[in-house]
């Protein structure tokens, strides 16, 4: 099931995703499907209608947690050591943007870069889960780009200014449920070239894992997002580019780039 959040110039409304890709059409539902029960309310709207814009389809009431290195060969690309244990850092819920919103280059940053990850969100509050419990409490999967100053990680001694500004949390274009998420292709395009292309079975520690431990710092609570990390080939992003971020079984999550003045 593929659920989406946007709006057609008024309040932000939920829908089912219907159709083959390029003909889907929005199944209108009432509510908010991390709380209540799906219920179409019988309007359907097709995606392509002019005054369709999708909205990131969830804004995180508590927190977005990121775990860093979480492919080897990034990690090395990097010049870091693999970690032992996962790497977790947190971005506010004012860092989310949605599909086609623009990513703001931060004025402080001259080396932004792109990084696509699987998302998972949480659907039931969950503390000190063992992974083999884990995947009960994920409401679905989503698309992110965790987009890093990178010279900025560098110089800093915490990631805050990194990774949490406005925009540096895209996320869409839909949420998943159900999706087997043990091996999927992670990919980033920027201006149509591809740059990452890895999967998810390269995790270093997988989905069940992070949730798990992440759960032991401090309790999950619904619409909660974990990035899972990104694999190799990450890179600049500036004024003017466009950048893809994909993963399979999901769909397209696309964001223009920009740097005011």
């Amino acid at each position: 099931m593929r659920i989406a959040r946007f709006t057609t110039g008024n309040d932000p409304r939920y829908a089912l995703v219907d159709g083959e890709a390029g003909s889907e059409r929005l199944v209108v539902i009432s509510g908010d499907p991390i709380y209540t029960p799906v219920q179409p309310t019988g309007e359907e709207i097709p995606l392509a209608d002019d005054a369709v814009r999708l909205l990131a389809p969830v804004i995180p009431r508590s927190k977005v947690i990121g775990i860093g290195r979480n492919y080897a060969a990034h990690a090395a690309e990097l010049g870091n050591d693999v970690p032992t244990r996962p790497l977790v850092f947190l971005k506010p819920n004012t860092s989310v943007v949605g599909p086609d919103d623009p990513i703001v280059l931060p004025s402080y940053s001259d080396e932004v870069h792109h990084e696509a990850e699987l998302a998972v969100v949480i659907g039931k509050v969950v503390k000190d889960v063992t992974p083999e419990r884990a995947l009960d409490h994920v409401f679905g999967y989503t698309v992110a780009n965790d987009v890093s100053a990178r010279d900025v990680q560098r110089s800093d001694e915490q990631w805050t200014r990194a990774k949490g500004f406005d925009s540096s949390c895209p996320l869409g274009p839909w949420i998943v449920t159900g999706l087997d998420v043990d091996d999927l292709q992670v990919t980033a395009r920027v201006n149509g070239d591809t740059r990452q292309d890895g999967r998810t079975s390269q995790l270093i520690f997988d989905v069940p894992y992070l949730i798990s431990y992440v759960s032991e710092i401090f309790t999950l609570l619904p619409g909660d997002v974990i990035l899972t990390g990104t694999p190799a080939g990450v890179g600049p992003i500036v004024h003017r580019d466009v950048v893809e971020c994909e993963v399979e079984g999901i769909g397209v999550l696309r964001n223009p780039v920009i740097r005011r003045d």
